[in-house]
């Protein structure tokens, strides 16, 4: 088979390929055309280039080994050396092959990890893994992490979390959450899920939304700016602007933001993050829209505009505050 034949997948032909020009390289009759035909084979595939340094390697050793053989006649040396060495070019790319892959086992086929993730209501914490892959918790959120040398598998238990994946098309990255998945294809995203609201926001790259099961929904490729929303049951695909991811994203910096927001919404943000509640008292109270910026923690920050600019009242019972007209 010729050089430019050999597939770049067929690792025994290409090393016993590096053998050959390592070989005609060792020559006395070897010349710049030959050097030049070398350095086009060698850059035709990068599995040539390790191969042919793997090779040259384990040779420079067979080399200090015959150096250091006890001294007897030159010329029988010599004649000894030519004749073994074909065979002894064979072996070191045996034993290249042999070294590279014991070092593919080592790095491709690690012991699955498994681990466990949490935050406690407020919190907020940054994972960061190995392959530059990170995951943002958001306040009271738990998640399973599954790593195998061919798979890297999130299972988000309830909660909020933004992914900040590093694509690897060989260890695919998927989120599952319920019957529901979501495979990154090079990508930045949001997902929640806190029973009564499921979302998935894409913010950077390309990823898939799809049933665990394939069967329910139709696979949905998401680029920036698609969001799929769920409720009760009823999934939806809408268009976000810069501006609401960015505000969507604001607990990543310890912030909610609201814009022309119910109070009823507005008051379950702060439920998230807060072990003080605050309950709206009737439907006309909780339809009231408001608008502004507050630290995820400033609860009393939000019952104070509910009273000043509003006009409510606000009454507390233990841990809950009842805002009411």
């Amino acid at each position: 088979m010729k050089p430019e034949n050999i597939p770049a997948t067929d690792t025994r032909a290409i090393k016993d390929m590096a053998a050959d020009w390592l070989e005609r390289a060792d020559r006395s009759d070897w010349n710049e055309t030959q050097a030049a035909e070398l350095e086009a084979w060698l850059s035709r595939s990068p599995a040539h280039r390790v191969a042919y340094w793997r090779v040259k390697s384990a040779w420079e050793r067979a080399q200090r080994l015959h150096v250091l053989q006890p001294a007897g006649d030159g010329q029988a040396r010599r004649n000894s050396w030519n004749l073994f060495r074909p065979m002894l070019l064979r072996a070191a790319a045996v034993l290249a092959a042999v070294a590279i892959l014991s070092v593919g086992m080592v790095t491709m086929a690690p012991r699955s990890r498994e681990e466990s993730f949490a935050t406690a209501l407020g919190g907020h914490k940054v994972i960061s893994f190995a392959d530059g892959s990170q995951i943002e918790l958001n306040t009271d959120t738990a998640i399973r992490t599954r790593l195998t040398a061919h798979e890297r598998t999130v299972v988000l238990e309830h909660g909020e979390a933004y992914f900040r994946v590093t694509h690897n098309a060989a260890r695919p990255f998927s989120v599952v959450i319920g019957d529901r998945r979501v495979t990154d294809l090079g990508t930045e995203f949001l997902i929640r899920d806190d029973g009564g609201r499921f979302e998935v926001a894409l913010t950077h790259g390309r990823a898939r939304f799809e049933a665990v099961d394939g069967v329910n929904n139709p696979s949905v490729l998401l680029v920036p700016g698609d969001a799929v929303m769920e409720k009760r049951g009823s999934i939806s695909l809408v268009r976000q602007t810069r501006s609401e991811m960015a505000d969507q994203l604001a607990w990543r910096r310890g912030l909610l933001i609201f814009s022309q927001t119910t109070l009823a919404d507005a008051a379950a943000e702060f439920n998230r993050y807060n072990a003080t509640k605050i309950r709206i008292a009737d439907p006309a109270t909780a339809s009231i829209t408001i608008g502004g910026t507050f630290a995820t923690g400033n609860v009393a920050g939000f019952v104070e505009l509910a009273r000043n600019l509003l006009g409510l009242r606000a009454v507390t019972r233990g841990n809950e505050i009842e805002i009411t007209r």
